[in-house]
């Protein structure tokens, strides 16, 4: 099974304003079918608790920070937290996670692989288990 990884993204540093830019294949390791961003989480909130079956994504905190929360099979956890535009973190399929800590006003941009679709979703933790151990 695939691990989550941070990606480091070009940064070009500028008196001006720094850029970062992403491209595929160069950054992304996927073809980019749709993109989304999280905006006004209220504070004490948290945003996913699910997995994907197909789906891979690739989450950056454009602006303020946020930690995205990995829960394995054996309940065990790992943070990421993201609060550099210039980071992002590569989410493979069937990982578990959530995202929580947002400061205020951040933004969370998701790149994925695929078009919405709820079929694509696993949102109850024990259908995630089954799935890991026949995978």
């Amino acid at each position: 099974m695939q691990q989550p990884k941070l990606i480091e993204l070009p940064k070009f540093a500028d008196p001006r304003g720094n850029l970062t830019f992403l491209q595929q294949p160069d950054q992304i390791p996927f073809a980019i079918k749709r993109v989304f961003w999280l905006y006004d989480v209220p504070g004490g909130d948290s945003r996913g608790g699910h997995a994907y079956r197909q789906q891979h994504e690739i989450i950056i905190a454009l602006s303020g920070s946020f930690d995205v929360v990995i829960t394995k099979e054996d309940h065990t956890t790992q943070t990421v937290h993201l609060n550099r535009s210039y980071f992002g973190l590569w989410v493979p399929p069937l990982t578990w996670r959530h995202i929580e800590n947002f400061s205020t006003n951040s933004l969370g941009l998701h790149i994925s692989s695929s078009s919405f679709d709820a079929k694509d979703y696993i949102r109850e933790f024990d259908e995630y288990i089954q799935l890991n151990l026949e995978s």
